[in-house]
This record gives structure tokens, C-alpha cells and sequence, in this order.
């Protein structure tokens, strides 16, 4: 008999082994993201939160909006969190998303070297301030990776009327890489470059650079949120990342996300009851 209940009890505690690390494992989510939510820090500020609240881990593909979008259509995760309301309403139409829900908020501004070749600091028109970059040939660095920031700089362009067909030229650098290397070469080239906010004020890295132009409402950076379809992809986690989704959304998400700062300056406003966002 005690032969037997020690068998049992070997294929229980065996069976806990196997299981409880494989349970554990289950409990995470991945997120594809942009690199303005991983590099500002703002993840790094949530995550602990959320897995206090919940024993969820998540890991963060930080990549520009088009690549996180893409990783997304693959199945290679679970819930997208990016910042190109076009391109997230695509994502949804075409049975990728369950649903496109609106987090929060923050600028882009024009940032440029502190001598001001383009004559631009203190604008808040940024057609303006493009049509005299490109008039001037003032360096400009733009990403050229798909991401949110990259989609937003070529619709200002359109917006100035300035055709790359005819105007790109050697003062024109795209990088495709994200936007703490374009804001590294800017500095390294003089150049000006559009950065989400929150990426600038968490950037150390400043030396001469400056915010040149902010406050047109064309430099708005909306931020949603989006379930993987599970009908596309039967491997998406779907009740935990409803949880990670709920609780961004949630009055103490949201207050998490108002309550990261870096010097006193808040990146990123909560606005997931704002209709239309």
C-alpha cells in the first residue's frame, strides 16, 4: 500500500513539475508595438502594473506601426498597440482585428539643429516649415520604415504640396530604422527630423538639437489598440489579451498611463472614452 501511494505521489509531484512551468508560460501575451511606446519607456512604467494586477507578462515587438501591423497579420501576436488610425481601421476592415479601440494621445514636433538653417523655430504652421526646408535644401531625416511617425511626415508633405517624384533630393535622407536613430543622425548631420513627443523627452541624447516647430493640430498622435483576430489565427491568446486591453483601457490604466513622466513632463494622455478617437 505504501508502495503505492508512493508511485501515486511520484506521478503527481512529476505531473506538477511538467505542468506548473507550462501553466506559467501560458500566462503571456506578446504585443507588437511601435518603437515610441518601447523606447519613451512607457512600457517599462506599465507592464509591472498590469502584471501585478493580473500575472500576465507580456513581451513588447518593438517596431514602426507598418512592421507591427504586418507581425500582427501573421499571427506573431496577440494585441498591436500603434499610432496610424488609417492604416489600424485597414487592419480591422480586413478581419485582422477584432476591434480598433482608442488609448491615448500625444504630439509630433519638428525637431532641427539649434542654428536653424530653414529659418522654422518658434513656427507653429508645419506646412510652412516643410515648404522652407525643402526651398532652403535644409537636411532633413526621415525614417522611411512604414512606422506611424513615417506615415504622418509623408502626409505633411503631401499636405505642403511637395512632390518627391520632383523635390527629393541629397538633402533628403531616409534611414528606415526608428526614431531614436533618426534622431541620433539628425544631430550627427544637422538635420531636422518629426518626432513623436514622447520619444524626444525621453531622448538623452540631445546635444544640439531643439524643438523647432509645435502646436498645429496637424501634428495630433493618436494611439489605439487592437485584439488579433482569433477566427484568423486560432494561436492568439485571446482571453489574455482582452485582459491587457481591458486594463489599459480601464480607469487605472488609463491613470498609469497619465502618471509616467520624465522630468515633471507627461508623454502620453489617456483618452479611451473620447468618442472617435
Amino acid at each position: 500500500m505504501q508502495t503505492r501511494r508512493f508511485l501515486a505521489g511520484a506521478v503527481v509531484a512529476a505531473l506538477a513539475a511538467f505542468i506548473g512551468p507550462a501553466l506559467a508560460q501560458e500566462k503571456s501575451i506578446v504585443v507588437a508595438s511601435t518603437t515610441s511606446t518601447e523606447d519613451s519607456g512607457l512600457f517599462g512604467h506599465l507592464l509591472p502594473l498590469f502584471k501585478a494586477r493580473t500575472g500576465i507578462d507580456v513581451k513588447v515587438v518593438a517596431q514602426g506601426t507598418g512592421q507591427a501591423l504586418d507581425t500582427a497579420r501573421r499571427g506573431d501576436a496577440d494585441v498591436v498597440l500603434v499610432h496610424a488610425k488609417a492604416a489600424e481601421e485597414k487592419f480591422v476592415a480586413e478581419g485582422f482585428g477584432v476591434k480598433r479601440l482608442p488609448v491615448m494621445y500625444n504630439d509630433f514636433i519638428l525637431i532641427g539643429p539649434a542654428r536653424d538653417p530653414a529659418g522654422v523655430r518658434g513656427m507653429q504652421d508645419i506646412v510652412a516649415a516643410l515648404k522652407a526646408i525643402r526651398d532652403k535644401r535644409a537636411p532633413f531625416v526621415s525614417r522611411g520604415d512604414r512606422s506611424g511617425t513615417h506615415q504622418a511626415e509623408l502626409a505633411l508633405w503631401a499636405a505642403a504640396g511637395i512632390d518627391f517624384a520632383r523635390d527629393k533630393g541629397p538633402w533628403y535622407r531616409e534611414i528606415g530604422q526608428g526614431m531614436g536613430a533618426a534622431l541620433n543622425t539628425a544631430s550627427a548631420m544637422g538635420a531636422y527630423t518629426l518626432s513623436d513627443r514622447g520619444t524626444w523627452i525621453s531622448f538623452r541624447r540631445k546635444d544640439d538639437l531643439a524643438v523647432a516647430v509645435e502646436g498645429d493640430k496637424r501634428l495630433f498622435n493618436q494611439y489605439g489598440v487592437m485584439l488579433v483576430n482569433p477566427a484568423k489565427h486560432p494561436n492568439v491568446r485571446t482571453a489574455l489579451g482582452q485582459q491587457f486591453i481591458d486594463w489599459l483601457i480601464s480607469p487605472e490604466g488609463q491613470q498609469a498611463i497619465a502618471g509616467y513622466k520624465i522630468d515633471g513632463q507627461q508623454l502620453f494622455y489617456p483618452n479611451a472614452n473620447e468618442p472617435g478617437a
